[in-house]
C-alpha cells in the first residue's frame, strides 16, 4: 500500500481554509500537551535526580540509578496500550472526549506521585505504588497525542497544516520548560518538597487546560466522515490490517526523535550531575533554556514543512543526530558550564525540536481520516516505549564500554530515523502544494 498524500487525506474537508476554529483548537491542544508533558517529564527529571535514593535507598548509586530508569521506562511500556485504547475511541466516538479523559487521569496521577510516601516511610510498598501510577501516566499519555495532533491537523487549512500541527508539539517544550523550570526552583526547598513540589503544583495547570479543552469543537473532517458512513467500527483491527506499513513508518521516524530526547534530557542530565553535582543546577538550567528555543525551533520547523515539503526537514534533523552523537559527550565531560548549556541548547533545542516540528503533519499524513488516530498513536507511542528505555540502555553502556556507548546508542537511533525518511515517500510535495494553494484560492474567492 502506498503512502497517502495529503490532498486525497483532506479532502472531505467542508472547506480549505479549515474550520472557523482552528486556531483556538491549535492552541487548547497545545496547552494540553504542554500539561501533559510537564507530568510526564517531571517524572523523568525527578528519576534523573531523586527517586535512586528516595525509593531505592538500599541499593548502590548505580544500581538505584539502574532501578529508577526501570520505573521511567514502565511507564513508556504502557503508552502503545494507551495509544490503542485512544486511538480507537478517537476513531470510533471522536477526537475531544479522549482528549478530556487522558487529561484527567494524567493529572489526577501525577498529582498523586507528590503525595507518595518514601521507602523510608513504607518500605517496599513505596515503589510498588510509584510503579502502579507510572502505568497509570504512560496510559494517559499514550491516549493523549494522536488525538491532540488529529484535531490541530483536521481543523486547519489544507495548506497551513503543516504549521498548524507543529502548534501542539510546540507545547511538548512548553511542558518540558515548565517541568524543568519547576524543579530548577524547587532544589533549594527542603527534604523532599525539592521533588514532591513540581508533581503538587501541577493541579493547577491540569485544571487550566481541562477548562480550555472542554469548549473545543469535534473535528469537522471526522464529523463529516461520520455522516456519511466513512467510520471504521474498529479502527484498532482496521489499523494493523491495512495500514501496518505506515505504522512501521511512524515507528523508525520517531524512533530517532524519542531517543534523541531522552538520551539527552533525562540520561545526561544524571550523567552531568554525577560527574560534578555542582553542574546539576547549570544542567536543569540548560533544559529549561533549550526547551524555550525549541518552542520556537518546532512551530518553525512545522511552518517550513509547508513550503518546501515535510522530508527535507526530518532528513536535516537525522543527519544533525547522527553528526552530535560523539561531541555532546566530549563537550559533557569537558566540566566547564558553558559547554554543559551548549549541549542541552543544541541536543533538544535545534535537533530534537526539528524532528517533532516535521512529525506533526508528517506522521499524521501516513493514515486515512477513518484510522488517522489509530495509527498515528499506535506508531508513535511503540517508538516512544522503546525510546523510554534510553536512559537505562545508556546507563548501562556506559557501566560497560564508557561514554562512548551512550554517544553510539544515540547514533544508532539517528541512523534508523534517516533510513525510515529515506523510505518513506513525501506528503507535501510541490505537486500536492501546487494543488493545494490553488483549492485554497478558489475557496478565498469564492467567500469574495
Amino acid at each position: 500500500m502506498s503512502t497517502p498524500t495529503a490532498p486525497p487525506n483532506t479532502l472531505v474537508m467542508r472547506s480549505p481554509l479549515g474550520s472557523p476554529d482552528r486556531v483556538k483548537t491549535a492552541i487548547a491542544a497545545a496547552v494540553g500537551t504542554s500539561v501533559e508533558n510537564y507530568d510526564f517529564i517531571a517524572y523523568g527529571t525527578a528519576s534523573a535526580l531523586y527517586f535512586g535514593a528516595v525509593f531505592f535507598p538500599d541499593s548502590d548509586p548505580f544500581v538505584g540509578t539502574l532501578l529508577s530508569f526501570a520505573t521511567l521506562a514502565v511507564g513508556f511500556v504502557m503508552r502503545p496500550f494507551g495509544g490503542a485504547v485512544g486511538g480507537y475511541l478517537g476513531d470510533r466516538y471522536g477526537r475531544k472526549p479522549v482528549l478530556v479523559a487522558a487529561m484527567i487521569v494524567m493529572g489526577g496521577a501525577t498529582f498523586a506521585i507528590g503525595l507518595l510516601p518514601t521507602y523510608a516511610t513504607a518500605g517496599v510498598l513505596a515503589p510498588i505504588l510509584l510503579v502502579a501510577i507510572r502505568m497509570i501516566q504512560g496510559l494517559a499519555f499514550g491516549a493523549e497525542w494522536g488525538g491532540a495532533i488529529t484535531m490541530a491537523y483536521e481543523h486547519a487549512p489544507w495548506h497551513r497544516r503543516g504549521m498548524f500541527s507543529a502548534i501542539p508539539q510546540s507545547g511538548n517544550p512548553l511542558g518540558i520548560a515548565l517541568a524543568s523550570g519547576m524543579f530548577a526552583l524547587s532544589a533549594g526547598l527542603p527534604g523532599d518538597w525539592k521533588w514532591r513540589t513540581p508533581f503538587l503544583l501541577s493541579a493547577i495547570l491540569v485544571i487550566v487546560a481541562l477548562i480550555v479543552r472542554s469548549r473545543l469543537s469535534e473535528s469537522p473532517e471526522f464529523k463529516e466522515a461520520q455522516a456519511q458512513g466513512k467510520t471504521e467500527k474498529n479502527p484498532f483491527v482496521a489499523t494493523l490490517r491495512n495500514d501496518w506499513r505506515g505504522i512501521l513508518r511512524v515507528i523508525a521516524l520517531r524512533i530517532v526523535e524519542s531517543f534523541a530526547y531522552y538520551s539527552t534530557a533525562t540520561y545526561l542530565l544524571n550523567y552531568i550531575s554525577g560527574r560534578d553535582p555542582a553542574l546539576r543546577p547549570v544542567a536543569l538550567g540548560a533544559i529549561t533554556a533549550a526547551s524555550i528555543t525549541a518552542i520556537a525551533v518546532t512551530f518553525l520547523a512545522g511552518t517550513l514543512t509547508d513550503r518546501i515539503g515535510r522530508r527535507p526537514i526530518y532528513i536535516g534533523g537525522c543527519i544533525a543526530a547522527i553528526l552530535f552523537a560523539f561531541p555532546m559527550y566530549l563537550m559533557a565531560n569537558d566540566g566547564r558550564p558553558a559547554l554543559a548549556v551548549a549541549v542541552f541548547i543544541i541536543g533538544i533545542g535545534l535537533i530534537h525540536a526539528s524532528l517533532t516540528g516535521t512529525q506533526g503533519a508528517l506522521l499524521t499524513e501516513q493514515f486515512r481520516t477513518a484510522t488517522r488516530t489509530s495509527g498515528a498513536s499506535l506508531g508513535y507511542q511503540i517508538a516512544a516505549a522503546l525510546g523510554g528505555f534510553a536512559p537505562l540502555l545508556a546507563a548501562a553502556l556506559v557501566g560497560a564500554f564508557g561514554w562512548p556507548g551512550a554517544s553510539l546508542l544515540y547514533m544508532t537511533a539517528a541512523i534508523i530515523g534517516l533510513i525510515g525518511i529515506l523510505l518513506t515517500r513525501e506528503t507535501f510535495g510541490r505537486a500536492e502544494r501546487e494543488r493545494v494553494n490553488s483549492l485554497v484560492e478558489q475557496a478565498r474567492q469564492n467567500l469574495n
